[in-house]
């Protein structure tokens, strides 16, 4: 790599952090959560959303953040035509699922925080009865969607001439023959991320006037040991969720903000391209953080967190995120 080139040092430092962080992290919590699997034989609805959404972005680390810290690096001819295609596709793939398991994450959270009156309640019932349609029902989402998009990856082009309404990942492209067939792959991603970002704002916004409401009648609750301590777990798993909430809303909206723009350009800038990259990248990093620090099912592995009485624990696997 050609130090004197200063977009490649801060890509390759950028990229190398993510993947020193995302890969050890994700790999963690996935361990921790099949580790609470075999000791007692089930999970909780939140966990197991957890669980896959840090296989999802494990996955989206090993097919995006490792590439780009190689090329970065100077790695070139890391994939043939059909590793592009394999290796876009399951990025794009598991990106989708990253966010569709957010936003499930959030309703979930949501329903579980609802008083018993709100129309919401029915769920609490409902998603874990239909998680895993409805898990597959995202898979089957975003491969329609994204198909299009690995049959027009190539690992490279004749005489190194790139086309016009091409995406230059560095170590792969993806060329569209025409405007319209690059402009609408872009708005279906556009839209489709647009319903679940707003979806789970939503959801976390009703969270947040539900936990200003809980802290108005905080006093009450201290009349019961138990449930303080119910309370306490459940405002802890929504906080905990709102800030996945959070995060995931600023650093895919700044993705989904050039990706927009990029539609509207011929060729996207190789700078504006690796700063969408590391924005659709990081929250594969800052997603497991946050869970190790906020799951006690988690933090416990590497006790963070002092064990808890049995009848607390119980009253906290409820929720807890």
């Amino acid at each position: 790599m050609d130090t004197s080139d200063t977009r490649q040092v801060f890509k390759a430092a950028a990229f190398l952090v993510l993947t020193i962080i995302s890969i050890p992290a994700n790999i963690f919590v996935c361990y921790a959560f099949l580790f609470t699997l075999v000791a007692e034989h089930k999970l909780m609805t939140a966990d197991i959303i957890l669980c896959h959404l840090s296989f999802a972005n494990l996955v989206m680390a090993l097919n995006r953040s490792i590439p780009q810290t190689l090329t970065a690096f100077g790695c070139k001819n890391l994939f043939d035509d059909v590793g592009c295609k394999l290796t876009l596709f399951c990025f794009r793939i598991f990106r989708g699922i990253s966010i569709s398991l957010t936003c499930l994450l959030s309703t979930y959270q949501a329903v579980l925080v609802s008083p018993a009156t709100s129309k919401l309640a029915p769920f609490k019932a409902r998603i874990p009865q239909y998680l895993w349609h409805l898990m597959a029902s995202f898979y089957i989402l975003y491969s329609a969607i994204n198909i299009n998009a690995a049959l027009n990856s190539f690992a490279s082009f004749p005489n190194n001439t790139i086309p016009p309404y091409t995406y230059n990942l560095q170590f792969c492209f993806v060329s569209y023959p025409d405007q319209i067939g690059f402009v609408s792959g872009g708005l279906a991603n556009f839209f489709t991320d647009l319903l679940f970002i707003v979806s789970m704002t939503a959801m976390s916004g009703y969270i947040l006037l539900l936990l200003y409401k809980h802290s108005k009648k905080v006093r009450s609750l201290r009349s019961s040991e138990s449930g303080q301590s119910g309370a306490r777990a459940e405002v802890k798993a929504s906080r905990a969720v709102v800030t996945l909430v959070s995060l995931y809303t600023v650093f895919f909206g700044v993705d989904n903000f050039i990706w927009l723009y990029s539609l509207t350009v011929v060729r996207v800038a190789p700078l504006l391209s690796d700063v969408r990259v590391f924005f659709a990248t990081i929250y594969t990093s800052v997603c497991p953080v946050v869970v190790i620090f906020t799951n006690p099912r988690v933090n416990s592995k590497l006790k963070f967190s002092k064990p808890e009485p049995l009848a607390s624990q119980t009253e906290n696997s409820k929720s807890n995120v």
